[in-house]
């Protein structure tokens, strides 16, 4: 005869099992739970899109643009709410998640046509922009500067921060020198501090098309660069962030720029005088390179301020001007001059 205290048991563990049934039924209902872990994004091409008064994330994709909160919604997934996101709180499981669950089951309703969507900056709130000086050798040697022993650092501040098909309205009652500077830009995705050279590249996210905007004549008024890099809108950034993976090397990559479609600068990242894998170790030991945070790696020869005519009579950018930067594989940055 069954003792009370096993029959207890036994019919307990029914209770809890019968329990338990509607709810593992409702959890299958809704699909695996989103991923957890903390990573960065791969194997993808990324925009940041402006919408409803606010941010959004896209996936470059064959057939246009994946809108990322929409695909969310349709597979029952969260998702980064943005570039800021998705990178300042390591949301690259989540957003890969999403993007198989879509691959498995494509709805061509949630692709919009790239010439449809409304771009934003690439990232809108980084902790920090750092900028790099002087890095290219025939630059060095256009501007009549040597060349730096160490990293030349300075920074701009997010009121520059800029997007593909954007203006910048010229500060004309403080300036007249404007010039384009076409850079690469190294965006974070690991919190980087005391990184060897040979660890270097295992933080980054991903690499974009960035225009370093200047007024010379700002810049050159002391000696410090800051008034003649920080005014709105000076950091055009985009269109896309390409991830790291899909960049074997950053420092072979061709850059070109152009003004109202004449080439004014055509190299090679080949050519800094200290590498991305440098410059993020040197950068690192001065200072806590946060997630989200990007870094403008400097210019090549072409500038105007590197011209070699009296700066009074140099064709200085002005309103109406239209500067295309490209760098190999990250696409072409375009904005204008009002």
């Amino acid at each position: 005869m069954c003792d009370r205290r096993d029959f207890l048991k036994a019919t307990a563990g029914l209770a809890a099992t019968a329990m338990a049934a509607p709810v593992a039924a409702r959890a299958a209902e809704k699909g695996p739970p989103a991923p957890t872990a903390f990573g960065m994004p791969r194997d993808m091409i990324l925009i940041n899109l402006r919408r409803d008064g606010g941010y959004g994330l896209g996936l470059k994709t064959p057939d246009g643009v994946l809108d990322v909160a929409a695909a969310g919604k349709a597979v029952g997934l969260p998702v980064p709410a943005d570039m800021d996101d998705l990178l300042q709180n390591g949301k690259g499981p989540m957003l890969r998640a999403v993007i198989d669950a879509v691959e498995a089951a494509p709805d061509p309703r949630l692709t919009i046509p790239e010439d449809r969507i409304a771009y934003a900056p690439l990232v809108t709130r980084p902790e920090k922009i750092i900028m790099m000086g002087f890095n290219y050798r025939k630059h060095a040697e256009e501007t009549g500067t040597p060349p730096p022993k160490d990293p030349p650092l300075f920074n701009k501040y997010n009121n520059t921060l800029n997007h593909h098909g954007g203006t910048i309205r010229l500060p004309t009652q403080a300036a007249r020198e404007f010039d384009y500077e076409t850079e690469l830009v190294i965006v974070f995705g690991r919190e980087c501090r005391d990184v060897s050279e040979a660890d270097a590249l295992d933080y980054v996210a991903g690499y974009a098309t960035g225009n370093d905007f200047s007024a010379r004549d700002l810049q050159t008024l002391t000696s410090q660069f800051m008034i003649g890099k920080t005014s709105d809108g000076f950091a055009p950034l985009g269109p896309y962030l390409v991830t790291a993976d899909r960049v074997p090397d950053p420092n072979n990559l061709r850059l070109v720029t152009k003004v109202n479609g004449a080439v004014r600068q055509d190299w090679t990242t080949a050519d800094m005088i200290f590498n991305c894998r440098q410059l993020i170790s040197f950068a690192s030991k001065v200072m806590t390179i946060k997630l989200g945070d990007v870094f403008y790696t400097g210019t090549p020869q072409g500038v105007i301020f590197g011209e070699k005519i009296p700066r009074a009579e140099r064709q200085w950018l002005k309103p109406g001007d239209v500067i295309v930067s490209s760098l190999e594989g990250l696409g072409e940055l375009q904005f204008s001059l009002v």
